[in-house]
């Protein structure tokens, strides 16, 4: 409990993105819980869609009550020892890392590929972000400390894939990207959902709730938004319409997409 009370201390979230378990394995939507992230692997750029660059969660986020949620649609629970222990070892990884790490001499060149962002928020309530241009691909020319907490930040989204619980939430970020030029009939627009305004450029965005989370959800079911649906709007203009469930961290109506300013 000290633990818990230690990591709830830390109010500013981090934004960028273990052995036995106690894992919550019922789907239900997360309330009530600490908004403030106290672990987080996640990837910002890289040649990726602007759809893709709005919706990319973090990989993996630990909260402080022990929450974890991994790409934004698995989740369990860790226990306050599990979570020490993260954080523990994150902590220890990253310290002393610069913020934006480089290659040893002699790595090969690389492009258009995403940067690994690691994350922790110390018991003594500092963030430390380190920032690794292609990690996966180079890992043999970074210190092994950051090879080591991507990997520690691997197994919880891999127990969380075998134990966890699908993640819902009341609110979802709806993202709605031109595709005039696409093959395939569009359906009529759902109703209830927003239509995109003002404008588009690239992707136009809104997180929503209540019904128009519901209408958007029904409309294009999770798991499907990779065969890019098509839905025209009264005006007549095609989108291809793509969502995900908003974070603990996330849930303000101000808070910005992961690894974008306000």
């Amino acid at each position: 409990m000290r633990l818990r009370m230690i990591l709830l201390m830390a109010v500013t979230a981090l934004t960028a993105a273990c052995g036995g378990v106690e894992s919550d394995t019922s789907a239900a939507a997360v309330a009530d819980v600490p908004a403030e992230p106290v672990a987080l692997w996640g990837a910002e750029g890289g040649f990726v869609t602007a759809t893709t660059n709005v919706l990319r969660p973090p990989r993996v986020v630990l909260y402080g009550d022990g929450l974890v949620i991994v790409d934004a649609s698995k989740q369990m629970t860790l226990t306050d020892a599990e979570a020490g222990e993260v954080v523990a070892r994150m902590e220890e990884y990253l310290t002393g890392q610069p913020p934006t790490a480089a290659p040893r001499p002699g790595a090969p060149s690389v492009t258009d590929l995403p940067d690994t962002v690691l994350g922790v928020r110390g018991k003594d309530g500092k963030s430390l972000e380190v920032r690794v241009p292609a990690l996966e691909q180079l890992a043999d020319f970074y210190p092994k400390q950051l090879v080591d907490a991507k990997k520690l930040m691997e197994g919880l989204a891999t127990r969380a894939a075998a134990e966890g619980a699908d993640y819902v939430a009341t609110r979802v970020r709806m993202v709605a990207e031109g595709a005039e030029s696409a093959e395939g009939k569009p359906s009529p627009w759902p109703e209830g959902v927003p239509e995109p305004s003002g404008v588009v450029d690239p992707v136009w965005q809104e997180d929503v709730e209540g019904a128009a989370a519901s209408a958007l959800t029904k409309a294009v079911p999770a798991g499907q938004q990779s065969g890019r649906p098509l839905f025209r709007t009264g005006s007549g203009t095609t989108y291809v319409l793509s969502w995900r469930f908003l974070l603990p961290h996330e849930q303000s109506p101000a808070s910005p997409a992961p690894g974008q300013k306000s």
